[in-house]
This record gives structure tokens, sequence and C-alpha cells, in this order.
């Protein structure tokens, strides 16, 4: 490959934009073993940033803050999922008007790298790619099965009419695209990566590519592609990753695709993810002083809002917590940390140019809110839509559902006591006994069973109700249906004839509830409350003392939480809170009389 990969002939991208009503010329190209914007030599200072985990109001003051760290570029993924949320129907609207996010980077100084996938990973719900896909049984994904394909060919082909008029060559920002994501750590069907170059060829893309993999010989010659830049992604030890990238092709600028100067976080994990500070001192001066290039992972990372927050698999699931702080030099609520004044020291100290860093742009407004009492109760047993029905059991994606939670509803015919076995609960079951609560199903302690008490009667109704955490967004199990993926068993006999509720929990169905006074019964509720603001500003809800569930204020969805931890309190952006009279809802797996919740600035 190396005969065929001669980066001194790389194309010149040049581009024409008006200023000033004069011509200006513009270009970005790889020569001679470095990049050059402009034909001067370039050392890309990137951080990674997510339009969809940051609302759209705070995209200019987190673009700002990565200008005054000292960054020259940013560096995001595009989500398939959340554009094709339905097979053909694209939304690049709102949080997920990726062409204004760009444009918003080139006005305040930045060049853009994109990550278009298809597949992306970042802890997100099956690694960005479309649940949909899974409604056909045996789908192949991240490689040529022809289903796939034909959805990658629709998606490409509908971003590049977004994107390929925001390059370098055409005025725009856009100065790098990445090939598919990690593919070395995944499979080695380079046909697959070879046509995914070809496809953003034909729409339109015209920067050079790259492809981003661990630095190890074997990830990173399945993963690369011929004519694309590889670079290498690691968390310590910058010195030997990029001997190993340097072994493995020569003659190309060096770069980090992803410098983790943080980490994410599990439900149940003991402590939040994090990289330590000296240590990411130390690499990110090593890069600085060396020239080379890099991008830190994350700059800022925002909030798995609604049900974005994806999963692993090591030697049992685990499903991402809510927050994507990621111990990035901006927090969750974009407050610049310890490790952003670091490395905005170490950037201003490396600089050649004589123009300072932009100033920080002054703090976001923070909110008091008050402690919050619930009036209002709907329980969820009496909240159901019309069921489907089934005779065996299948999956949520098979009744068209993405996420949320599912009721399955049964009447026990024959056995109605004795070992109960779901083959598989995908993530979260509760199982119910003519409306009384029995037992738990949680799949992280890989539990399929419980048993049914002796004392069940006859034609009892047996409930069970999946909670949907996340699909699986690394490595070889990514095929991740939720609900209840096979079927029940009952003393042995397999249990038929289902009535199944979907309850996907879209602002449609939670506008739709009819809540009464809060009750002392127990079990799965809704529960509604109203409070006052004298002036609106970021805060976090404050979950202690409840369960497992999600929260809407104002009609958004904040996400999951979970008494495991260890994430405790919920972000609620500013601009989701309005002055004076604000709504929240909550829905809680246990329910139980009325209760408050607390506000609080951190």
């Amino acid at each position: 490959m190396n005969r065929l990969f001669t980066w001194s002939i790389l194309i010149t991208l040049t581009a024409l934009s008006c200023s000033t009503g004069r011509a200006q010329s513009r270009s970005f190209q790889i020569s001679k073993g470095q990049f050059f914007l402009n034909g001067s030599p370039l050392q890309i200072i990137s951080g990674e940033l997510h339009y969809p985990r940051i609302p759209r109001e705070y995209w200019r003051d987190r673009l700002l803050k990565a200008r005054a760290m000292g960054l020259n570029t940013i560096c995001t993924y595009v989500f398939w999922n959340a554009h094709e949320a339905k097979p053909g129907e694209f939304d690049f609207s709102g949080n997920l008007d990726i062409a204004t996010f760009i444009k918003t980077a080139q006005e305040v100084g930045l060049n853009v790298m994109i990550r278009p996938g298809p597949y992306v990973c970042t802890e997100w719900d099956f690694g960005g790619l479309p649940p949909w896909l899974l409604r056909t049984p045996d789908i192949r994904v991240r490689c040529l099965d022809p289903r796939y394909m034909e959805a990658v060919r629709r998606y490409i082909q509908r971003l590049g009419r977004e994107l390929a008029g925001l390059q370098i060559d055409r005025g725009g920002p856009i100065i790098l695209l990445q090939v598919e994501n990690e593919y070395g750590s995944y499979g080695n069907d380079q046909a697959y990566t070879a046509e995914l170059a070809r496809l953003y060829r034909d729409a339109g893309f015209t920067v050079p590519m790259y492809t981003s993999d661990g630095s190890d010989a074997a990830r990173l010659e399945a993963g690369s592609i011929e004519g694309a830049l590889p670079v290498v992604n690691f968390g310590e030890g910058p010195e030997q990753q990029f001997a190993n990238l340097s072994a493995f092709r020569t003659g190309i600028p060096l770069m980090s695709g992803e410098y983790w100067c943080g980490w994410f976080t599990h439900w149940g994990d003991d402590r939040f993810g994090s990289a330590p500070l000296a240590r990411v001192k130390a690499d990110v001066a090593w890069m600085l002083q060396t020239g080379k290039s890099f991008n830190l992972y994350m700059f800022h990372g925002g909030t798995n809002f609604g049900f974005s927050a994806g999963a692993n698999f090591s030697d049992h699931f685990e499903a991402d917590v809510t927050s994507y702080d990621y111990d990035a030099p901006l927090d969750e609520a974009g407050r610049p940390t310890e490790k952003f004044y670091a490395l905005q020291d170490l950037i201003r100290a490396q600089k050649t140019s004589s123009r300072p860093l932009p100033e920080i742009p002054p703090p976001l407004p923070q909110a008091d809110l008050p402690s919050i009492t619930f009036a209002g109760k709907a329980r969820l047993f009496s909240s159901l839509p019309q069921p489907a029905h089934a005779v065996q059991i299948q999956s949520m994606e098979m009744f068209g559902q993405s996420a949320g939670y599912i009721l399955y509803r049964t009447t026990l015919v024959g056995p109605h006591s004795g070992r109960l076995v779901v083959t598989e609960p995908h993530d979260y079951a509760v199982v119910y006994i003519n409306g009384v609560r029995i037992g738990s199903l949680d799949r992280a302690r890989s539990e399929t069973t419980l048993s049914l008490p002796p004392e069940t009667p006859a034609h009892a109704t047996l409930d069970i109700l999946v909670e949907a955490l996340g699909r699986i967004n690394f490595g070889p199990r990514l095929i991740d249906r939720k609900g209840i993926t096979e079927r029940v068993d009952l003393d042995g006999v397999t249990l038929m004839n289902w009535q199944v509720y979907l309850l996907p929990m879209d602002p449609a169905y939670v506008r739709g509830l009819k809540f009464s006074d809060p009750d002392s019964n127990s079990g799965p509720a809704f529960y509604k409350a109203r409070f006052s603001l004298p002036a609106a500003g970021d805060a976090f809800l404050d979950m202690e003392g409840w369960e497992k569930g999600v929260v809407w204020v104002n009609g958004h969805n904040l996400g999951r939480y979970w008494s495991v931890g260890p994430q405790r309190r919920l972000y609620v952006p500013g601009v989701w809170l309005s002055k004076g009279s604000n709504d929240v809802i909550l829905f809680d797996l246990a329910g139980g009389s009325a209760r408050t919740i607390a506000g609080t600035a951190r």
C-alpha cells in the first residue's frame, strides 16, 4: 500500500470565498508529511464536542470557549440514528441542525473535522446506527450486507446535500472527513470501508479522508483504507503510540484522532470516569512541543439527553449514565475546569503567533431551583395505550419501537407458579402478578430467572415491564435488540399469547397522561409538579430517594436516573427553563406516595 499511497501528490483543495468584495484563496492539503492550511504548515490542535449533546442555544458559547482555550479546530461525529429516526425520514432541524453548528464554528474561527461514520461508537445508542435496522431479523452491520448498505447509501447521499457545501474548497471550514470509526477493532472487511470512501466521494465530499484506530499494527492494518490518512487513538504514552504509527506508515503527518483526556461512566460504577490531570498535561505538552496534531476527546462532553446513551459489554452488560461530563476541560454544564485552564496555559506557551487567545465568554446564569413537591400522579397500569398482539414474544424493534419501555402481558394458563425464565431481558425487567411486584431482573447482573410464589392463582395476569437502557455501542455484540429478545418460560412451558404495550415515552404519550391527586399505592407511576423561578439559568435536579426512571422539564427529556449511581443529579439547561412557571414530569418504577425533588447549582 505504501507504493500506492503517496501523500506528496494529494490534491490541493482550493476555494474562493468573498470577503469585502475581493476573492480570497483558501486551501487545505497533506504534503511532505505535514498538514498545510492556506499554504502554511498547520499543527491541528482540536477538541471534540457533539451538537446533539449540547442545547442549540449553547453551541456558540461552547465553541467560543474552544477558541479561548487555544484550539484551532473542532471535531464532531454525525449521528445517523438521530437524523433518520424513521427509514427515509431525515431531520436536520433544531438541535440536529449540524450545518448551523459547523457554520458557527467557522464564524468563531475554527476549522472542522467531521466523523460521519456511519458507525460512531461514542457511548451513544447502537453506536449511532438506526434501531430500525434491527427489524430485519438476520441483518449484519458494518459490512457489505446489502440490506445495511442500501440504508447507508441513502444516509450518505442525504448527508452530502447537507454538508458538502461546507468544505474548505467551497468556502466552508471542513478540512477532514473520517471514514467509519475504529474499524480495526471490529472487523477486517476492507471492501466495505473502501466502498464507504467511494460513497462519500460520490456524495460530493472532496476533502482528505482519514481513519482512526488503536496504534497496534493489526488494528491499523484492518482499519486503514488506501488513500486515507491513518491516525491513532489513545489515552497515554504518546511517544510509543506515534512510534507505532510511524512504523506502520511513513511520510505522513502524525496525529491522534482521539486523545482521551477523560473517560465515560457506567451505571453502577464506584466512581466517575476520569483521566489524571498530571498525565494529561504531560501528554499534551509532549504533543505540542514535538509538533504532533491531536484531537482532545472530549473537549466538552455534554449530556446523553433522552434515551440516547449507549452501553458496553465486557464480561457483562454495562449501560452508560446520562451525564457525558467525561472529566473534560468543560464540565457537563459547559463551565471551564482546572483541566481547561491547565491546557490553555500549555497551548498559550506553545503559540508562535503574537496574537493573544480570545477571552473566555462570561459565565452563563445559574438558577436556584426550589424544592419541588409533586401534586399529580398517573399510574402506569392505568395509562396504557392500546396493545399489539403477539403469539410469541418479540423484541420492541419488531413493533417499530426504538427506545423507552415495553410491557408484555399474558394470562397464566397451565403452570402458574414455579421458575420463571426470561430469555433475555434487555435490559431491566420488573415482574408483576395481578399488579403486585414480584421481583426484578437486571441484565447487568446476568439475571434471567425468578420464582413465582406457590400461592399465585390460576389465570393470574403476568406483566413484565422492560426498560431499554441503551444498545451496545462497541465490540462484536452490536446487534442488541431490546425488550424480551426470545421467549418466556414458566416451569418449563413457553408462555404464549401476549398483549404488548409500547411505551416509547415520547412527547405525544407524555402529553396525553391524565393526572390526579397522589395516592399511597405503589407501582410504576408518573408524577407531575409545577414550580416558579424568578429567572432562568442552568441547574441540576437531585434525584436522591427515587429508584429508577426518567424526568421531563417543560417537555424536554433530561434522561435516565437510577439509584445505583454514581450519577445522582440530572443537568437542566437554563434555556429549557422559563422565568415564572415551569412543569416537571417524572416517571419512577417504584412509585409510591408523593415526594419531592431538590434543585442544586452543581
